[in-house]
């Protein structure tokens, strides 16, 4: 994967001790996983063939558990006895920015930055109808073969002879969000964990790869928070099928288990609506993104530099607001194209420590009482695992 020329904090005043990662750093990013993982298939570019170090195989297993962070397993391992034992040795991946679903498994499944991909948040503005699109319920917005008209890697992988195999619910089969970022599996429908499992150890007996999606982690951090009993039970239930999915795994098989974006939990004393605040409602004429990665999309005529200097002014160290340029030159979307420069907003906000900025216009009541939020650029959401287990041919 290529990555933008400077480090991007040069660009980007960023606060005192707000722990950020940004993207194009020390780190490998996500979107350079499945190309890793192609080449491991030997059906990959020379240049993707060694990215990661990962060695060769004829089955490659990747299971994406969405919000898993890699702080977040990190600092409650005590409930994963099987995942703990591999964090402790690894080094994290760096998701996207925004860290959020839609933008981060788009990324992961073409290969390439959000810049490539158009998917920029949990919301975004079509630019051919003004409209606030939905990215994961793919609601107001184009077919998603129109959005997103990149070829992703399972269809290069099934172009080459592989047997690529998607494993999730039903819900997802055919869905606006798998046909943008991971057409080209032969999808299998399996509803629980383990019957998720039994599905992925089938398709496994063929050499190839085999993809594994889980949401249950993720779902437990929003209503209840990732510090909560919830999210330690489903950290546990996830440990536990994924340690029988690893001892079961056919021999010569590559094991990688990874994340979309970790969690923090909101402080909801540190929470700012535009819809009722009249300095961050000035010019704002749409909130596209999510309450901790906001695209602001100005009025006509209205400068940029002059909101993102008054959204400074309120929020402080509680956020980094920059213009679109900035953002772009700092490389947080890595290379960007035309289509997604005119889905980017004209000032992006990025939350820090445990604030959150919300559009009670726009956003419903139940996605405004969320305990868990993701999509900035703080460590807990920015870094994912990546696990690996190789077993023995």
């Amino acid at each position: 994967m290529t990555r933008p020329p400077g480090p991007p904090s040069r660009l980007v005043e960023l606060p005192v001790d707000a722990d950020l990662v940004l993207p194009g750093g020390e780190h490998p990013a996500l979107p350079s996983l499945l190309p890793a993982l192609a080449g491991v298939l030997g059906h990959a570019p020379s240049s993707d063939a060694g990215l990661l170090g990962l060695p060769r195989a004829d089955r490659v297993c990747l299971v994406l558990v969405d919000g898993l962070g890699h702080v977040n397993l990190s600092e409650r391992a005590g409930h994963a006895p099987f995942l703990r034992g591999l964090v402790r040795e690894s080094a994290p991946l760096v998701s996207t920015f925004p860290s959020t679903t839609a933008t981060a498994i788009g990324s992961l499944g073409v290969g390439a930055g959000p810049g490539t991909t158009a998917m920029l948040g949990y919301t975004v503005r079509d630019p051919g109808t003004g409209r606030l699109g939905n990215l994961v319920s793919w609601t107001d917005l184009p077919p998603a073969r129109e959005w997103q008209p990149e070829p992703t890697v399972f269809e290069r992988l099934v172009a080459a002879g592989a047997s690529v195999t998607s494993v999730g619910p039903a819900r997802f089969a055919g869905s606006g969000l798998t046909e943008a970022a991971l057409r080209g599996a032969t999808y299998r429908v399996a509803e629980s964990l383990a019957d998720r499992v039994d599905a992925t150890l089938d398709a496994l007996r063929r050499p190839g790869l085999t993809y594994l999606y889980w949401g249950d982690v993720d779902k437990a951090g929003h209503h209840h928070g990732w510090g909560s009993w919830q999210w330690g039970d489903a950290l546990a239930e996830l440990d536990a099928e994924l340690g029988r999915l690893a001892r079961s795994l056919p021999h010569g098989t590559l094991l990688v288990v990874t994340a979309d974006h970790g969690m923090v939990d909101v402080d909801r004393t540190a929470r700012w609506d535009v819809a009722t605040h009249p300095v961050l409602s000035a010019d704002v004429a749409l909130v596209a993104g999510e309450p901790r990665a906001s695209h602001l999309h100005l009025r006509p005529g209205a400068d940029a530099d002059a909101v993102a200097e008054r959204w400074r002014g309120t929020l402080g160290d509680a956020a980094v607001v920059v213009t679109r340029e900035t953002a772009v030159d700092a490389g947080w979307f890595g290379p960007v194209g035309e289509r997604a420069r005119r889905v980017l907003g004209d000032v992006v906000v990025a939350m820090t420590g445990r604030a959150t900025v919300v559009d009670s216009a726009t956003q419903t009541p139940a996605s405004l009482d969320l305990v868990g939020v993701h999509g900035s650029l703080t460590r807990h959401e920015m870094l994912v695992p990546f696990l690996v287990v190789q077993k023995g041919s």
